[in-house]
């Protein structure tokens, strides 16, 4: 007969009885847990602790924080939960400015928005309110007083020769557009269908010619001024020829840029390379 140990039932039984009480425990426990958990949700949830207390924006370059959240019509002291995110985005985009937005929730208590903005050719002023302009030349029919930055202020264009004009700034380099203060049409003493344009620039010179040959070449514009004297001001003519009228002398001068144009050139693609752009 083998030696084998033999267990009896009757030594087998509290062995059982603790394993099932250990494991009816975790069974409670784990339901309790969930219960509690439960009840913390519904707390969190009638709390001011679920209320929206900070509003970021994110993407935004023209249009002011202010302005896109009142836009978003998102509000602090609501319930961070009851806002629908994917509804206040698509509202947001019905405003022409706003190429896209995103509206998400960062726990506990913050709404983030992101923005994606059309880019934006400038502003027209209407008596005390103002306009933006799209990149594609179209004026925006709402008052942008409140969002207002570096965009330049555009007068005495017409819608044709905004659209004019914003083909003709499609390929002036950020770093050269953000030094315009201010696009002014001139009165044209050629053809009456050429838009002659004036520049007021951030460094107190000022730029004219015609639209397309001068904005073709405005890249080369801080190679013009670096010509230039440094108590010098006046009216930089950009056109076939590049001249300059100096305020303080009655002649014109010519400017000789073209030793610069192919450094520039090469800047120029290379930031391209860059950014991505071809």
């Amino acid at each position: 007969m083998s030696d084998k140990n033999i267990v009896s039932i009757e030594d087998r039984i509290p062995k059982l009885k603790q394993a099932r009480k250990k494991k009816a425990n975790r069974r409670l426990i784990f339901y309790l847990s969930i219960f509690f958990f439960l009840i913390a949700i519904i707390v969190y949830l009638q709390s001011p602790w679920s209320e929206i207390r900070t509003i970021e924006v994110n993407g935004n370059v023209f249009l002011t924080d202010e302005y896109i959240i009142d836009e978003s019509r998102v509000t602090e002291g609501t319930n961070i939960w009851s806002m629908n995110g994917s509804s206040v985005a698509a509202g947001m985009e019905e405003n022409p400015v706003i190429e896209h937005a995103s509206i998400n929730r960062s726990f506990p208590s913050t709404v983030v928005i992101e923005v994606e903005e059309q880019p934006v050719l400038g502003y027209v002023q209407d008596e005390r309110e103002f306009y933006p302009v799209l990149a594609d030349g179209q004026v925006i029919q709402q008052n942008a007083q409140n969002s207002i930055s570096n965009a330049p202020l555009i007068t005495g264009f017409n819608e044709a020769q905004l659209t004019e004009l914003a083909t003709a700034m499609d390929n002036v380099r950020p770093s050269i557009f953000n030094m315009i203060s201010e696009i002014e049409r001139k009165d044209s003493d050629e053809e009456e269908d050429t838009l002659q344009v004036r520049l007021y620039m951030s460094d107190g010179f000022l730029v004219e010619g015609i639209a397309d040959q001068m904005l073709d070449r405005l890249d080369y514009y801080p190679s013009i001024v670096s010509q230039l004297d440094e108590e010098d001001s006046g009216i930089i003519h950009i056109g076939v020829g590049i001249y300059f009228e100096s305020f303080q002398k009655d002649e014109m001068e010519e400017v000789d840029i073209e030793d610069e144009i192919e450094e520039l050139n090469e800047e120029i693609n290379e930031e391209n390379e860059e950014t991505g752009n071809e």
